[in-house]
């Protein structure tokens, strides 16, 4: 059985198709999954790798972080224990550290991750590496990063990364993509 607390990403993903108008068939071409595994993770009847989400994500326009937040009430006050399941698939290595529908994102990545997949935030993202060690190309520029320091990027910086060390503990905070930041 299922903790209740277990974000619902199935109903997020199927709310984000069809405000795109996109049937199953469609998002299946986009994304590369097949029609019946699609269907089984809007159902919640499937759970989808952190990888078959991003692909997922990609597909309707928008991050997987986005998609678990939208899949989870947002509340007040909220504790994130080490050991909650966070309704993806814990070999994946990807742990949402913020639920909810928040001005900020969280995620703790840990074991090895690959550069294979550029990003560009509309807003600004922190990287904060808890244990290990860490490769950043952003600007350009390859960053290497230690336990205990942190990178922060402006909003619109593409960048990659990829963990240097099986042990790394990389947590990873964004403002959420619905929050607007002003330039001054």
């Amino acid at each position: 059985m299922e903790a209740a607390d277990t974000p619902r990403v199935g109903a997020a993903v199927r709310r984000r198709r069809r405000a795109l108008d996109l049937t199953l068939a469609e998002m299946a071409g986009r994304s590369g999954l097949s029609s019946p595994f699609l269907s089984q993770i809007e159902n919640d009847r499937a759970r989808p790798s952190m990888r078959s989400l991003q692909r997922i994500a990609d597909a309707l326009g928008t991050t997987a972080v986005q998609l678990l937040a939208a899949s989870d009430e947002t509340r007040t006050v909220d504790v994130v224990r080490a050991g909650d399941d966070s309704g993806l698939v814990r070999e994946a290595g990807i742990r949402p550290v913020v639920r909810g529908r928040h001005q900020l994102h969280a995620l703790e990545f840990v074991g090895v991750h690959e550069a294979d997949r550029e990003f560009r935030h509309r807003n600004d993202e922190l990287m904060y590496v808890a244990d290990g060690s860490v490769e950043v190309e952003a600007d350009g520029r390859v960053h290497r990063l230690g336990r205990g320091d942190t990178l922060v990027l402006s909003g619109g910086v593409r960048h990659r990364w990829r963990s240097t060390e099986a042990g790394s503990r990389i947590l990873v905070v964004a403002v959420g993509d619905h929050v607007e930041v002003l330039d001054s």
